[in-house]
């Protein structure tokens, strides 16, 4: 039997690989994929599936997968009450309120936000005491207060640069994102033993790129 793993393809698949290899896992057919969405391992011991971070979950709750790895926004944003079992430490990133170098945070007037993530731009303006109305943008965040539409953005910042190129200035510091390792519940019943020995050799390699680190810095 294969576990089968939804991976976020892109980013995250690019920073999770090592992590996998370092937990004892062939990375080859996943290096090598070319077009391809379903990649089995050589041992057939797991099966990934590539997907964009929204579905990862879709398939999760179905049933479809066992396992899903995806950023912490998705999780947040939809509310996903799949076990959450591992924090990765990689993809790191943090959202924030940004906007342009006028944007009055504390003026009284009901401000637009604009936000791929409405949930958590709502419960942050809720956090503060604010109400405010969110509008939904689906790609570029940053032009919406560019073009006059919205007083500000709520996305994530990953090295900032995209705020910077477009003289966009962060006004709040809201949650830290990060990749997680998300099970289906139905398959922890099913699968346990796989499933805790998948996590165990990713937590040592988690630990141990962490201690590299640490020797870097010194």
């Amino acid at each position: 039997m294969s576990l089968k793993i939804a991976l976020t393809k892109g980013r995250v698949e690019s920073s999770v690989i090592p992590l996998l290899e370092s937990a004892g896992i062939d990375c080859q057919p996943l290096k090598n994929k070319q077009r391809r969405l379903i990649v089995h391992t050589p041992d057939q011991r797991f099966e990934f599936v590539l997907a964009k971070g929204p579905d990862v979950t879709t398939y999760l709750n179905a049933g479809a997968v066992d396992i899903g790895i995806v950023g912490s926004d998705i999780l947040v944003e939809q509310q996903n009450d799949q076990y959450e079992l591992l924090d990765l430490e990689v993809g790191k990133c943090q959202f924030v309120l940004a906007s342009t170098a006028d944007f009055n945070a504390d003026s009284p007037k009901r401000k637009i936000i604009g936000s791929k993530y409405p949930m958590i731009t709502k419960k942050y303006f809720q956090s503060i005491g604010q109400d405010v109305e969110i509008v939904k943008i689906e790609g570029s965040v940053e032009l919406a207060p560019l073009i006059g539409l919205a007083d500000a953005i709520v996305d994530i910042r990953e090295s900032g640069r995209t705020l910077r190129d477009n003289h966009l200035k962060v006004f709040d510091y809201l949650d830290k994102v990060s990749t997680r390792l998300v099970v289906n519940r139905m398959s922890l019943k099913q699968h346990p033993q796989e499933i805790f020995d998948l996590v165990d050799r990713l937590k040592a390699a988690v630990a141990a790129k962490r201690e590299q680190q640490k020797e870097i810095i010194r």
